[in-house]
């Protein structure tokens, strides 16, 4: 069972990044990656689902938790950089509680498969 730790841990790193967002880039690997832009964070962002696949694929575990751990910290360099609020991804996956994913994802006119 999750607990609220998780996503208040989440919400802790979502602030520190805003907070690096005026930082000097030459300082702050946050500040370079908004300094970069949309597409440098993107980027990192597939490089780092590559490495979380290859982690789960190869290198077990603790090599799975820290490429997830990389892989969530740049996602919330994205959601900063977009103006998306951690609060509204949680509200999201609240308003999908309880749905099947099949359902879900025709709602939105998707097809394929979905957890």
């Amino acid at each position: 069972m999750v607990d609220d730790k998780s996503a208040t841990a989440l919400d802790r790193l979502f602030a520190v990044i805003e907070a690096r967002r005026s930082a000097d880039p030459s300082s702050s690997y946050t500040a370079k990656l908004l300094a970069g832009g949309t597409l440098a964070i993107t980027a990192k962002i597939t490089e780092e689902a590559a490495e979380t696949v290859a982690a789960a694929l190869a290198e077990g575990p603790e090599a799975l938790t820290r490429e997830s751990a990389d892989l969530l910290y740049h996602l919330c360099v994205l959601w900063a950089d977009q103006g998306v609020r951690p609060e509204d991804v949680w509200a999201e996956l609240a308003r999908r509680e309880g749905v099947s994913g099949i359902v879900e994802k025709a709602s939105r006119g998707q097809n394929g498969d979905t957890e």
